[in-house]
């Protein structure tokens, strides 16, 4: 495994940091590893969890659905 040093961190993002992981009942270390995992990692949805996360998102906001046509001309508008 490597090993790597981050200099010159500003004292407000590690404050951040620091705060995140005592949150999370871990090192700043750790704390530091899981973030850069969550940002180079990315996880795979697929689409049926995809489609749930939107209905659920959609029923929370109170969003109707739109049809094809709505879609299309908002997607339209402006380009005549």
């Amino acid at each position: 495994m490597a090993n790597v040093t981050v200099k010159n961190i500003p004292d407000d993002l590690y404050e951040q940091l620091k705060q995140a992981a005592e949150a999370h009942h871990r090192s700043v270390n750790s704390e530091l590893i899981h973030c850069l995992e969550q940002t180079f990692s990315p996880i795979r949805v697929s689409a049926t969890e995809l489609a749930d996360r939107a209905r659920a998102l959609r029923s929370r906001v109170g969003a109707e659905r739109l049809d094809t046509g709505e879609i299309n001309a908002a997607r339209d508008q402006g380009r005549e």
